[in-house]
């Protein structure tokens, strides 16, 4: 895509290492030409050695006083340069840590952390589960285990009635990113009541005091997956929605259920629920929601909104939509910007197509077949540097030895 303004007037600065930073920074510059400024603490692969990202790195050891004064630094320069600057992020630690700290930041940035009370609502997958059960939005039984007395003599974890199967995973992200424990993944699909009690006690041993939510498992593999992606401007207006069938997730621990390819198409229905959401809620800003489709009703069930704009949200951008310009338009240019909804289909993809091809079969595989004739997008894949080439090849691979260890066959549940 070409770039359409060589020498925009503003600059972006974001916090992160992830493909979902990348495919943020390659948006901005492929509409706008902009080189982004990450501040990050580990410069991870999809960061590194880029034309189109400058790298402030913090060391290792970095925590959020470290961030924060790195933060107050460039936003200092930047406005004695005369420099307008949106500050972004795509993390649920970050995230918290912009809405906490947005008011001292926006002596030097313009800044889109959404309400604090918003976040917290929209973060936590307790609250969200209510919310959709106000509004008629279909949702999987969901319960809570409430960590807040573990340390109370012979604490024991509740008695959980739902069938097993279940899936167990923290009720906020950015309250469990930094726990380290053997055995701990993003998500844990358990079996029977006795393994539930033993990853209960593993996450008490590692300190953590929140909740944790308990949800019945809906049946289906991957292609099951929905992912939909909004944005909602300054006035409560969602001028861009966009919604795509997942193919095939990650299967490592730590990355569960994170798409690693797509197909955008657009789902109306699903596209009106987030929007009805996200207004009634009063939400600003990106959304990512996570979606199921239950073979026993037919029904989409939500699973979980993340209160940013996601890791694979290069797909919105490849499809026609590029994210940066939405964002921008509201928060730079201060104007509103035309609904857009997103209908085109294009496959998004951080997989070798053999290996993606080994895990579909009957109405998914025929659709790869169908939309992959038209091109692979991939979110590193960029007119970038020869050693991001290199980059991208070795991570394909890697994911060959990553499914053949993690996820050897597909199973019903998607896990």
């Amino acid at each position: 895509m070409a770039t359409v303004n060589p020498d925009p007037d503003f600059d972006v600065v974001m916090l992160g290492t992830d493909i979902g930073i990348y495919g943020l920074a390659r948006a901005f510059h492929e509409r706008y030409g902009i080189v982004s400024t990450v501040i990050s603490r580990v410069i991870a692969g999809p960061i590194k050695n880029s034309k189109i990202i400058d790298v402030i790195d913090l060391g290792e050891e970095a925590a959020r006083p470290e961030t924060l004064a790195a933060l107050e630094s460039e936003g200092k320069k930047r406005r004695a340069a005369g420099r307008t600057t949106l500050l972004l992020s795509n993390a649920d630690t970050f995230s918290r840590m912009l809405s906490d700290n947005a008011e001292w930041l926006r002596q030097w940035y313009v800044v889109p952390a959404v309400d604090g009370a918003v976040l917290d609502m929209t973060a936590d997958k307790v609250e969200f589960a209510k919310v959709c059960e106000e509004l008629g939005i279909p949702s999987p039984r969901t319960l809570v285990q409430d960590f807040s007395g573990a340390d109370a003599a012979g604490w024991e974890p509740d008695t959980v009635d739902l069938d097993f199967p279940v899936v167990a995973k923290p009720a906020i992200g950015a309250a469990y990113e930094g726990l380290v424990f053997e055995g701990k993944q993003k998500i844990f699909l358990v079996d029977t009541p006795a393994r539930l009690r033993e990853i209960f006690l593993l996450v008490k041993g590692a300190g953590f005091r929140d909740r944790f939510v308990v949800q019945e498992l809906i049946p289906g593999d991957d292609t099951a997956m929905r992912s939909i992606t909004a944005y909602i401007d300054s006035s409560g207006e969602a001028t861009l929605l966009a919604t795509a069938q997942v193919l095939l997730q990650e299967h490592q621990p730590l990355a569960i259920g994170n798409p690693a390819a797509m197909i955008t198409t657009p789902f109306p229905e699903l596209m009106d629920q987030a929007e009805r959401f996200l207004k009634h809620v009063g939400y600003r800003g990106f959304a990512n929601f996570d979606v199921k489709l239950d073979p026993r009703d037919g029904v989409m069930k939500f699973f979980e909104m993340n209160p940013r704009i996601g890791r694979n949200n290069y797909y919105v951008t490849a499809a026609g939509a590029n994210v940066a310009e939405f964002i921008t338009t509201d928060l730079i240019e201060k104007q509103s910007h035309d609904q857009v909804i997103v209908r085109n289909e294009i496959l998004y993809s951080v997989l070798p197509q053999p290996l993606l091809r080994r895990y579909l079969s009957g109405e998914a595989k025929a659709l790869h077949k169908r939309i992959s004739a038209k091109g692979v997008h991939h979110p590193l894949d960029y007119r970038d540097t020869w050693w991001r080439k290199a980059y991208v090849a070795t991570a394909k691979a890697n994911y060959v030895k990553k499914y053949a260890t993690y996820y050897p066959r597909p199973t019903d549940s998607g896990f």
